[in-house]
């Protein structure tokens, strides 16, 4: 029974928008999207992943790149922002750690509270700057001051006049020396021995004089003891002065601070020792070293000292939970760093400079990265394993690990760490850390799988409208009318190789409108029309098309050979796909199948010359396991093929070929002619039924493309597998000729009906004997192959 050709309606499925209203014009009519379409399953697994509280459920947003998984899922949140999900919001700040400058403390504190609390400290300490020195700058403070001064001085001199008399008595002198040192001298009457005159004293008076000096001296040393206790008790006593006098102007200032922030307790802990520590600091404030005071005070901001500033990390800025998208995370960007400054020459950093990450702007919410991205940097994944499983934030882990010496400036308190990481990666990404990182799967129990396509109906078609609304408004495009928005979705589903699907890849759709845009405003148009997108389509295939226009070249000066018309024995015209980095054409090539008397072996050229990939030579096998079922079941078939693709320079794969090859050698069996104004493509198996296979349209336009290069005929036309129709979305020309009956397309279920079309030949079926009519193309190729049979026979006698 002849095969009809499919008609013109099957090969483009026109978009109707069946579901949008009439009055419904363009996209202004249309409200834009706001939540993810196509992408249930993906939503899902969102949903489950941010309301699970345990470690470990983290995402993985798994797709192809172009999809569109960001803006989905920032569109999803941005929808749920308002859901906390169990999660309490803070800001998180670094503060001086007064007992240990090098471990900085953490202060948590209420969302929003953080900045406030930062001026607050800063508006005490320009009180304190300026109080504190005016309280011991008063004549109240000074008279005091003195008077203790004083008590000391009359001490220490009421001690040294008693220890001067008593040495005078015994004819001694207690003086002090050019050094500040004091000094016995035994007298002459009212002076001080010379020598000479000393020398002349009896040995019992010197002995006398040198006792009592020794005496002295023993006295002296114990009140210059004295002296140093009542300096001591003065200098206490001067630093209890001080700080009553400190303390005065502290607690008129820290009152109102400490009863704000009564409830928080860590907050209260250093207020509190922050009060403590500036009473043991009070030099800062009065400035009675400059260099010291300099240091203090040195700050790339405000003046107030670097010792009770108030390093904010993250300040809430909105009540909902964070979501951040970190575009390079290298392990700075994630986790954090400490600068440095440099002050007259020397470098140092403390706790005034650590900077966050994009995990302490993340805390409490989402942070999303790109997997392969977090992979390129060093150690940024190790750093992130480690962050999720002890959910902590630390600022010095990278210095630990690259350092030898151990040197390290800082080593902060670590921040509790609450986020939801989302990595998107493609599926390759995917199965290498399933592969080789065991905690992959402990830390990133939930993936969300995003689909490449959704099913194209009425309903999904309206959605879509509005998909393209969004795009256009959120991009301030000129708007689509009506047709521009169904030729959009007609190449959404040429995108999705399939009339029945719609493809998810956003950014093709999203490119193709900026695009038509571009074309629109060329023109002063005031909308996207259909002219527009195809303007922009064939804009688009220009730019990227060189290869197929040199592959094309070579078919019209000759050096790719190929016939178009006529019939030819053991030669067929079979359809291929070239692609390059963003664009795919068909490639049509001549298949030659030679057959020569031997064992009935088939020689595949390509996989001898290893230009054959694993999956070509399956195709090869199996049509040579089909020829052996038919043809072989009671003797052997006395004939070798050789199998090859004309004028063939690179690798050949995939089984597309399998049915195309199949026809050649069928063809050289019965020396048969075959067509030449048809191509065939399509995969089988080992029972000759086709098998779908890929790039249908690119295949069926290159011959289509050959064939008005070679000269058009109207018998002109393509076979493909009946299971690739629906992926039928032909160029207009295409359609148009097949409407008119001058190109055809025929689609098949098993390889007979393509050997029928092409021989124009009745395949034949076995009788019981398992022998074929004469004048059936496998009868022909059976009485060759018997003929030949018996001479083997007669050889072997």
């Amino acid at each position: 029974m002849p095969i009809t050709p499919l008609s013109s309606d099957q090969l483009y499925r026109t978009s109707r928008l069946n579901q949008l209203a009439s009055n419904c014009k363009s996209t202004k009519h249309l409200e834009p999207l706001d939540k993810i379409v196509g992408q249930e399953r993906a939503q899902q697994a969102v949903e489950f992943a941010l309301s699970m509280k345990e470690k470990g459920y983290n995402i993985y947003a798994l797709g192809r790149n172009g999809l569109g998984k960001r803006t989905m899922v920032l569109r999803h949140l941005s929808r749920q922002k308002e859901k906390a999900n169990g999660r309490t919001l803070f800001d998180w700040c670094y503060v001086v750690n007064f007992d240990d400058t090098r471990n900085p403390k953490v202060l948590k504190l209420p969302a929003g509270s953080g900045l406030e609390f930062k001026k607050q400290i800063e508006k005490l300490m320009l009180k304190l700057s300026k109080g504190l020195p005016l309280a011991f700058d008063n004549e109240m403070y000074f008279s005091r001051a003195d008077k203790l001064k004083n008590q000391l001085a009359a001490k220490q001199e009421e001690a040294l006049v008693l220890l001067t008399e008593e040495a005078k008595k015994q004819s001694i002198s207690l003086s002090i020396s050019p050094q500040g040192n004091y000094e016995l001298v035994a007298l002459d009457g009212e002076e001080p021995h010379s020598e000479e005159s000393y020398l002349m004293l009896s040995m019992k008076k010197r002995d006398a004089l040198q006792a009592a000096i020794s005496s002295l001296e023993a006295k002296l040393r114990a009140i210059v003891r004295q002296i140093t206790v009542w300096e001591d008790e003065y200098s206490e006593k001067q630093q209890k002065h001080d700080e009553q006098v400190a303390e005065e102007v502290l607690s008129l200032v820290f009152t109102t601070l400490k009863e704000a922030y009564k409830d928080q307790a860590n907050v209260k802990a250093y207020i509190k020792a922050m009060h403590k520590d500036i009473l043991d600091n009070l030099d800062i404030f009065l400035e009675e070293s400059e260099e010291q005071a300099a240091l203090a005070y040195a700050s790339m901001s405000k003046k107030m000292p670097r010792r009770y500033q108030i390093n904010v990390l993250v300040a809430q800025e909105s009540p909902y939970q964070p979501i951040i998208v970190e575009e390079t995370p290298n392990y700075h960007t994630i986790f954090g760093y400490v600068e440095t400054a440099t002050y007259k020459g020397t470098v140092f950093t403390d706790f005034s400079l650590i900077r966050p990450g994009s995990l302490h702007k993340a805390n409490g919410g989402v942070l999303m990265i790109d997997a392969v991205k977090v992979l390129e940097h060093p150690y940024v994944w190790d750093g992130l394993k480690r962050a999720l499983r002890s959910r902590k934030l630390s600022l010095t882990s990278l210095e630990r690990e690259v350092t030898l010496s151990g040197a390290i400036s800082l080593d902060p308190e670590a921040i509790p760490l609450d986020v939801k990481i989302i990595l998107f990666g493609d599926f390759a990404t995917y199965k290498l850390l399933q592969q080789y990182d065991a905690e992959f799967t402990e830390l990133f129990r939930v993936t969300a799988d995003f689909e490449d396509s959704m099913p194209r109906t009425d309903d999904s078609e309206s959605h879509y409208a509005q998909f393209i609304s969004s795009i256009v408004h959120s991009n301030k495009m000129l708007h689509c009318d009506r047709k521009a928005i169904g030729r959009i979705i007609e190449f959404s589903s040429r995108q999705a190789d399939d009339q029945n699907m719609l493809s998810l890849h956003s950014v093709d759709i999203a490119n193709l409108l900026r695009e038509a845009n571009y074309c629109a405003r060329a023109v002063n148009s005031n909308m996207i029309r259909t002219s527009h997108v195809e303007q922009a389509l064939i804009n688009k295939e220009q730019r990227i098309c060189r290869a197929k226009d040199d592959y094309m070249q070579s078919f019209i000066n000759g050096t790719t050979l190929m016939t178009t018309v006529g019939k030819k024995t053991g030669q067929v015209n079979a359809l291929s796909v070239m692609s390059t980095t963003d664009y795919q054409f068909g490639s049509p090539s001549r298949i030659t199948a030679t057959t020569s008397f031997g064992e009935g072996r088939v020689f595949d050229i390509e996989r001898t010359v290893e230009l054959s990939g694993s999956i070509h030579s399956k195709g090869v096998m199996i049509l040579t396991a089909y020829i052996a079922s038919i043809l072989g079941k009671t003797d052997k078939i006395p004939l070798s093929t050789h199998l090859t693709f004309e004028q063939s320079y690179g690798g050949v794969d995939g089984d597309s070929a399998t049915m195309a090859e199949l026809c050649a050698m069928l063809s050289s069996f019965a020396n048969q002619p075959i067509r030449q104004d048809i191509a065939i493509t399509g995969s089988m198996n080992q029972f000759g039924e086709s098998q779908p296979i890929g790039g249908v349209n690119e295949k069926i336009e290159g011959f289509f493309d050959v064939c008005k290069i070679k000269g058009r005929k109207n018998s002109q036309g393509v076979i493909i597998p009946a299971a690739n129709v629906h992926n039928l979305m032909l160029r207009a020309d295409i359609v148009d000729a097949v409407k008119k009956g001058k190109f055809h397309i025929w689609a098949i279920e098993h390889v007979d009906q393509a050997i029928e079309l092409l021989t124009e030949m009745e395949v034949g079926k076995a009788d019981k004997q398992g022998d074929y009519h004469p004048n059936s193309l496998l009868g022909k190729a059976q009485l060759r192959l018997k003929s030949l049979y018996k001479k083997v026979i007669n050889l072997s006698n």
